[in-house]
C-alpha cells in the first residue's frame, strides 16, 4: 500500500504527518541513489526541514534540534509505513538491515550532530527512542517508544511505568461542587502559579486537611482553571531505592511535558514513622522539575524549593447548612431547621453530606441501629419524625472515625436506669447531656462560637475508685445523646519518640471532630499527670505533650472525658480547664442493693435473692457485675436458677482474686452455700 492510500484512511489531523513521510521517502531514495550532484538530496532535505515542527510537535517541549526531529520522524514512519523497512535497507546498502540506525541518520540527514550518541541527548534521556542492546551504537536498530507513538497519533495513553501508579483525574468526573471557602483556596493556587516567573520552577503547593477527597477536588478545580491536566500518584507507591525513584521521576517528567500535566502526590495514607519513605518523598519533591501538588494530613516540613502550604479546615457552619439545603432540596423545608442541629453535631465533608442525602432519599423504612427504636437528642424538633431519625443515624455512621489502632469503639447500651449514683452526680451528668444536646443553639444561633473557638470544648473529669461506674456513666451519655463512644488506648498513644505522642493525639482529635464523638481517656493518670520539673529534654517534652493536649481539649467541640482513680495526681492546669468534675463515690449498702437489683437481665432466672443482704458485700459496681456473671455460670452448670448460694461461691472466688476475705458481717444472715 502506498503512502497516499494510507493517508486517505487516516484522520485529517494526521494527513500532514503522512505528507511528510513522502518528503522523507524522497529524501532517502535520493540518498540511496547516490546522486553525484547532491541536488535531489538537498531539495528533499529542505522540504523535509520545512514541515517538521508542524508534524511531530515534539521539538519545543523536549528542545529537539531539526536533526533529532528527523530521527523521530524516521522511527515513526517505520511504525506506520511498511515500505520504509525496505527503503532503510536500500539506503544502508544491506538487505539484512531493514531498520533505521543512528549511523544511517548521521550519514543521510542534514545538520547531523554526533551528540546524538550521548546518553544525555534528549532522544535517549527522555527515552523517546530505544536502541537494541548488545550492538554497536551506530549500527543498533532504533525503535520509537510506544508512548511517543501514541502522542504523535493523538491517542490517550500512559507509559507502562506509570500506568500502574498514576491516575488521570478529570474535572467532569468530580461531582462535588466546591463551597465558597474551598473555591477561595483553589483560586489562590491559580493566582500563585499564574503569577510565577516563567523561567522558574513553579512553587510546590501543599494542601493539608483531614479529608483526602476534598483536597483532591480543590486541586482538580485549580488545574482545570489553569488549563492543566491533573494526575494522582499515591505517595506509598514511591520507590525508596534512589535509582528506581529517579527512573520514575524521569518517566513522569516526560509525561508532564507530553500532556501538560500536574502531579498530585497523595500522602494522606502515609505510614507514620517510616524514615525511608519520608526521605524518598522529600527527594522526589525537591528534584521534580514539573508542577506538583502534595496533599496530606500534616504540614510538610520545609524543603529545598519554594513551598506554599494551604490549610483546608472543616467547612464553616453556614456552608454546611447551605450544602444540606442544596442536596436535600425541597425535603429540607420539612425539617423545621433541623439541618442546623446536624451541621453543629457532625462536621461532614461535602461528599459525606451528599452521600447522606442520597441515602435518606432512597430509604423506605426508618433507620435504626440493631433493630432498636431510635430516640433523638433533646435538641431535635418535637415531635420527632422518621426523616430526622434517619438523617441522624446516617450522619453518625458517615462521621464514624477510623481509630482502630489508637482507640476502641464501645457499643453503648447502658441507660439512666442502669446507673446508681447520688442525686448530685446524676444532676452533673444530666448537665453534660444538656451541653451536648444544645450546642447548636448556644454556639451557633446565640453566637458563642463567633466569639472564639477556645473554651467550646466540653471536657469532664470522672474520678473515683475503680469499678464505681465511671465508664458506665460515659456509656449512658453516649446512649442518651446517640453518639459514638471511643475509649482511648493510652499504651498506643504515648510514645517514647519525641513528637509521636502529639501526632497520635492530633489524629484522635482530628478524626473525632467529624462526628463529635465522645472520647474516653480511661485511667488517664499516666498521660495527664502533674507536669514535672524540667531536669532534662525528656521532662521538657513531656510538658509539651501536656500543653498540646490542653489546647486540643479546649478547642474540641465534642465531649472528652478523663477518668482517674486519683484526682490529686492530675495537674491543676487541667482542672482549671475542665468544664465538669464528677466524683464517683464508693457505693454505700443501700446503693449496692440497688445495683444488685438491676444487675441481672430480665431473662436470667433467679430464686429467693435477698438484695439487702447482697448489699452487705463491700464491693464496687464493677465487682458486683463480675460476681453476678460468675454466679450465672455456676447456676447454668447446675441447671438451676441463680440463688444466694451461687452468689456466695462467686463472691468468695472474687474476694480471693482481690486478696480479701469475706467478713462475718458481710455474710450475716446468708444461707450456707450450696
Amino acid at each position: 500500500m502506498d503512502n497516499l492510500a494510507v493517508s486517505s484512511i487516516e484522520p485529517a489531523s494526521l494527513r500532514p504527518l503522512f505528507q511528510n513521510f513522502d518528503h522523507l521517502k524522497r529524501h532517502l531514495e535520493a540518498y540511496a541513489e547516490g546522486d553525484a550532484e547532491g541536488k535531489d538530496v538537498a531539495d528533499s532535505a529542505e522540504a523535509l526541514l520545512q514541515g517538521l515542527d508542524t508534524v511531530i510537535q515534539l521539538g519545543h517541549p523536549f528542545n529537539l534540534s531539526a536533526f533529532e526531529q528527523m530521527i523521530l520522524l524516521l522511527a515513526t514512519a517505520l511504525e506506520l509505513e511498511p515500505n520504509f523497512q525496505s527503503l532503510c535497507a536500500k539506503a544502508q546498502g544491506d538487505d539484512s538491515q531493514p531498520y533505521a540506525t543512528l549511523g544511517l541518520a548521521l550519514s543521510a540527514f542534514p545538520n547531523a550532530d554526533w551528540s546524538v550518541l550521548s546518553p544525555q541527548n534528549a532522544l535517549h534521556y527522555w527515552q523517546l527512542i530505544h536502541t537494541e542492546p548488545g550492538r554497536l551504537l551506530t549500527q543498533a536498530p532504533i525503535k520509537l517508544d510506544r508512548r511517543i507513538l501514541c502522542h504523535i497519533l493523538d491517542e490517550p495513553a500512559l507509559s507502562p511505568e506509570l500506568a500502574g501508579v498514576v491516575t488521570p483525574l478529570s474535572f467532569q468526573e468530580i461531582s462535588e461542587a466546591l463551597p465558597p471557602s474551598y473555591q477561595t483556596i483553589a483560586q489562590q493556587i491559580v493566582v500563585t502559579w499564574s503569577g510565577a516567573p516563567s523561567a522558574q520552577r513553579l512553587p510546590l503547593i501543599s494542601l493539608t486537611g483531614n479529608d483526602a477527597t476534598t483536597l483532591t477536588t480543590i486541586a482538580v478545580t485549580a488545574c482545570d482553571r489553569l488549563g492543566l491536566q491533573l494526575m494522582a500518584l499515591p505517595a506509598v507507591v514511591l520507590p525508596t531505592h534512589p535509582p528506581d525513584l529517579k527512573q520514575l521521576q524521569r518517566h513522569w517528567e516526560r509525561e508532564a511535558l507530553l500532556s501538560n500535566s500536574v502531579l498530585l502526590i497523595d500522602n494522606s495514607a502515609a505510614i507514620p514513622g517510616d524514615p525511608s519513605r519520608e526521605a524518598a518523598i522529600a527527594l522526589f519533591l525537591e528534584t521534580l522539575n514539573t508542577p506538583v501538588i502534595l496533599s496530606s494530613c500534616d504540614r510538610t516540613p520545609q524543603l529545598r524549593r519554594p513551598l506554599l502550604t494551604f490549610e483546608v479546615p472543616p467547612l464553616p457552619h453556614g456552608e454546611q447548612i447551605m450544602l444540606w439545603r442544596t442536596y436535600l432540596g425541597a425535603t429540607a423545608a420539612n425539617l423545621n431547621g433541623y439541618v442546623g442541629v446536624l451541621a453543629s453535631q457532625f462536621k461532614l465533608t461535602p461528599t459525606a453530606i451528599q452521600t447522606v442525602c442520597l441515602q435518606v432519599a432512597g430509604q423506605q423504612t426508618p433507620v435504626g441501629e440493631e433493630g432498636n427504636a431510635t430516640t433523638l437528642p433533646a435538641e431535635a424538633v418535637e415531635p420527632p419524625n422518621t426523616l430526622q431519625e434517619d438523617l441522624w443515624t446516617l450522619c453518625r455512621h458517615q462521621a464514624r472515625p477510623t481509630l482502630d489502632d489508637l482507640a476502641q469503639r464501645i457499643e453503648a447500651t447502658a441507660t439512666w436506669e442502669d446507673l446508681v449514683l447520688p442525686d448530685r452526680q446524676r444532676q452533673a451528668l444530666s448537665d453534660i447531656a444538656t451541653h451536648l444536646n444544645y450546642r447548636a443553639r448556644v454556639y451557633q444561633d446565640w453566637g458563642f462560637a463567633k466569639k472564639s473557638d477556645r473554651g467550646l470544648g466540653i471536657s469532664a473529669l470522672f474520678y473515683g475508685e475503680s469499678g464505681t461506674g465511671k465508664t458506665m456513666a460515659a456509656e449512658v451519655l453516649a446512649q442518651a445523646c446517640r453518639l459514638d463512644l471511643y475509649r482511648i488506648d493510652l499504651s498506643t498513644v504515648v510514645s517514647k519518640y519525641i513528637g509521636e505522642t502529639e501526632k497520635n493525639l492530633r489524629r484522635i482529635f482530628d478524626a473525632a471532630e467529624t462526628g463529635g464523638v465522645i472520647l474516653l481517656f480511661d485511667e488517664a493518670d499516666a498521660l495527664f499527670g502533674k507536669r514535672t520539673e524540667v531536669k532534662d529534654s525528656h521532662d521538657r517534652h513531656a510538658n509539651i505533650e501536656v500543653s498540646y493536649l490542653l489546647q486540643r481539649m479546649e478547642a474540641y467541640q465534642g465531649l472528652a472525658i478523663l477518668t482517674s482513680n486519683l484526682k490529686d495526681s492530675l495537674d491543676k492546669a487541667f482542672l482549671r480547664r475542665l468544664r465538669f468534675m464528677v466524683s464517683f463515690p464508693f457505693p454505700d449498702a443501700e446503693a449496692r442493693a440497688q445495683i444488685w437489683q438491676r444487675i441481672f437481665p430480665a431473662q436470667t432466672p433467679t430464686q429467693d435473692l435477698d438484695y439487702a443482704r447482697l448489699g452487705q458485700l463491700k464491693v464496687a459496681g464493677g465487682n458486683i457485675r463480675t460476681i453476678a456473671l460468675n454466679a450465672a455460670f455456676l447456676a447454668a452448670q447446675a441447671n438451676q436458677p441463680v440463688t444466694m448460694g451461687h452468689l456466695r461461691q462467686a463472691a468468695q472466688r472474687d474476694y480471693l482474686k482481690l486478696e480479701k476475705l469475706l467478713t462475718t458481717q458481710e455474710l450475716k444472715g446468708w444461707e450456707p452455700s450450696a
